[in-house]
């Protein structure tokens, strides 16, 4: 691995802040049967997999995928355990997070912003701005439809925070649709899911888009 590389363990770290099992990245995921699949698909599609470009490509790919799909190996509810008391009874809402994740029907990526926003339940306690980024990454590092994406967010955060409402709304340009098949760069798809108040309240709701699209 070269020292550009990241190593794995650290990144599943970073990712979840504190949620992973304590298993190194090599019990958990098979690198050596990701490199003889990627040296199939090579041969596959007409390469040459010991040629100077190639040779180090398997292992470059499997250690890709190991860190690509790191949310696999994790609990993303461990990552909403910490939170404390602050008083709020208003919105939070933390805007464009970055989404990177892989279209588990091609494996191919789509990346995007995440929007994902609370109401504190009674007791007023809040988690931690950060969480609710790592949150979103767990979810997306692993193969995924950006609709259970974005739902699997909102319920996570109804599950463990407790609040009167979440609202999740997630844009993305999947390249399995910008690169192949219907090949329509810069076509977005907007997902969005909505629990407890921002449910049953228009108003609520309005107020929270307000907030996302900057009106």
């Amino acid at each position: 691995m070269s020292d550009a590389e990241p190593d794995l363990d650290h990144v599943a770290a970073r990712l979840i802040g504190g949620g992973i099992n304590g298993r190194p990245v090599e019990d958990t995921v098979d690198l050596k049967r990701i490199e003889a699949a990627v040296r199939e698909i090579l041969v596959a599609v007409g390469e040459d997999p010991d040629r100077d470009g190639l040779r180090s490509t398997p292992e470059r790919v499997a250690r890709a995928y190991a860190e690509m799909f790191a949310g696999l190996r994790v609990d993303p509810a461990r990552v909403l355990t910490t939170s404390f008391e602050a008083g709020h009874d208003e919105i939070v809402l933390v805007k464009d997070i970055e989404v990177y994740s892989n279209c588990e029907h091609h494996l191919l990526p789509f990346h995007g912003v995440a929007h994902v926003g609370y109401i504190p339940g009674s007791d007023g306690r809040i988690t931690g701005l950060s969480k609710l980024a790592r949150l979103v990454d767990a979810y997306a590092r692993r193969p995924q439809v950006q609709e259970r994406l974005t739902s699997q967010i909102a319920d996570t955060m109804a599950e463990q925070l407790d609040p009167r409402g979440v609202i999740v709304v997630v844009d993305c340009e999947h390249l399995c649709m910008s690169m192949r098949g219907v090949r329509k760069p810069g076509a977005r798809t907007v997902t969005s899911a909505v629990r407890g108040h921002f449910e049953r309240s228009v108003a609520a709701r309005n107020e929270a888009m307000s907030l996302i699209l900057g009106h």
